[in-house]
Order: structure tokens, then sequence, then C-alpha cells
């Protein structure tokens, strides 16, 4: 079916994307646990969206649609890692080893818990704590609803709790630290792509 795009429809989502891609990529990042891909997933996501403006554009929460592309991307991602991991005997944590954000513990710490969490609850967990969307919000992201945003929230909290075991900061306090250190890390990519491209 070929479609016709005007300046200003481009232009409007050009400016969606300029506005959103930042955050669905740290998003990916987190429910992923992997920052190679995140920029690819998130790409992905809003290609997909491109690709269906005219109805995106006309929804209530085009955000809410990106980021519930992004998690469905994320989720396949996962599945894709885990079958790879049976077959080469790759395991999560050796992402560590090549992990380009600073190097602090407690990162790593909340990072290897959000990805032992079940994906339901780490995204609910993500949505809420890392990036600091309402409950109604989280519920438009992941189409559910708002009581199972709370009650999966809750558990992901206390399950990341365990995980972490006792601290001087606070559980949801930690997880703000990591989204801190991923826009770190992407601020450095951005610098580096930056340079690469000023001495080619």
């Amino acid at each position: 079916m070929d479609t016709i795009v005007d300046d200003a429809t481009a232009a409007e989502f050009h400016a969606f994307f300029e506005r959103h891609y930042a955050e669905l990529s740290r998003l990916a990042c987190l429910l992923t646990g992997d920052a190679s891909t995140a920029d690819d997933l998130a790409s992905d996501a809003l290609l997909a969206m491109w690709r269906r403006w005219d109805r995106v554009r006309a929804a209530d929460h085009p955000v809410a649609y990106a980021r519930g592309v992004v998690a469905n991307l994320a989720r396949s991602q996962i599945r894709s890692a885990v079958r790879e991991r049976r077959r080469v005997s790759l395991f999560w944590s050796q992402r560590a080893e090549r992990y380009d954000g600073p190097d602090v513990p407690a990162v790593l710490d909340v990072q290897a818990a959000l990805r032992r969490l079940p994906f339901r609850k780490r995204a609910c967990v993500v949505l809420r704590h890392a990036l600091d969307l309402s409950e109604r919000d989280t519920a438009l992201a992941l189409g559910i609803t708002v009581g199972t945003v709370k009650s999966q929230t809750s558990r992901g909290m206390a399950e990341l709790g365990r995980l972490l075991g006792p601290g001087a900061t606070e559980t949801a306090e930690r997880v703000h630290a990591t989204v801190a250190a991923e826009r770190t890390v992407a601020a450095g990519r951005t610098v580096a792509a930056d340079r690469t491209e000023g001495t080619g």
C-alpha cells in the first residue's frame, strides 16, 4: 500500500522521535540488561510506530503506545537471548564484563537483580521507579490494569529488596541511581560518536 507522507507529518514524527528516543532506549536497556542492543530496540520500536503513524498520532497516549512496543520487543529479545544462552552456555552475568558505564558495584548489583525478576514485575518496577511513570501510565504502556501495576510493582520491589539485601540506600533510590548511570552511559556514547564523526 502506497503512503503519501507530507512534510508536516514527517516533521511531527521527527519531533516525537527526538523527544522520546532517549527515554525509550533507557527503558529497553533496563528491561533487557543489554546496553549494546537498547538503541536498536528503541529504533525498531519507533520504526514500527512510523509505519502506523496515522493511527499512532490519533491515539490518546502515543508515548504509552511506544513504551508498550519497547516492552514487547524487549520481551522477545530476552527470550531470544535465553535460547542463545542455552546453545552456547552464555550467562547474563557475563554482560557486566563488557559494561560501558560507571564502575559502580551498586549499579551492577541493581542491574543483576532486575534481570532476575519475572518480566512483568521488572517492567512495572522500571516504569514506576526508574522512569517515574504514574500507575496509570504504566498500565497504559503494558496493557494491564492499574491494580495489576500496583501488585506487580509492590511484589517486584519486595523481591528486589531481598535480592539486594540490607543497605544504607533504599531500593527505590538504588533503582534511580541505576537510571542516572544509564544516562551517563548514553551521554558518553553520544560524545564518542560525535568525536568519531569529527575525525572522519
